[in-house]
């Protein structure tokens, strides 16, 4: 099945989190938090500003991002669990300092 989100919306999978701690322990399911980062899946083509136009989305298919803690819809699709969220739920993308390697 394919999806496309319209307008400003994205689909997010959520990236798994640790199953250890910093220092070694290991974290049982029932402890857990729901990761607050994720990978964009598809985006929507973007929002419309006051002239008419269609605004282009700052996040593209394959970034990873930080969202809010109760950001987003939960769906499934095809078996898998996913958020749809608006760009403006997005708190910023990680970039892994690829950028400032190059940089130096």
């Amino acid at each position: 099945m394919t999806f496309r989100p319209l307008h400003d919306r994205i689909l997010v999978r959520r990236v798994e989190a640790e199953e250890k701690s910093a220092g070694g322990i290991i974290i049982p399911d029932t402890a857990k938090e729901k990761p607050m980062e994720g990978e964009v899946v598809a985006a929507g083509p973007g929002a419309r500003n006051e002239a008419g136009q269609v605004q282009p989305l700052d996040v593209a298919v394959g970034d990873r991002i930080l969202f809010g803690k109760w950001s987003g819809t939960e769906i499934r699709l095809d078996g898998e669990d996913l958020l749809i969220m608006k760009e403006s739920d997005v708190m910023g993308i990680i970039d892994n300092g690829t950028a400032l390697r190059k940089a130096a």
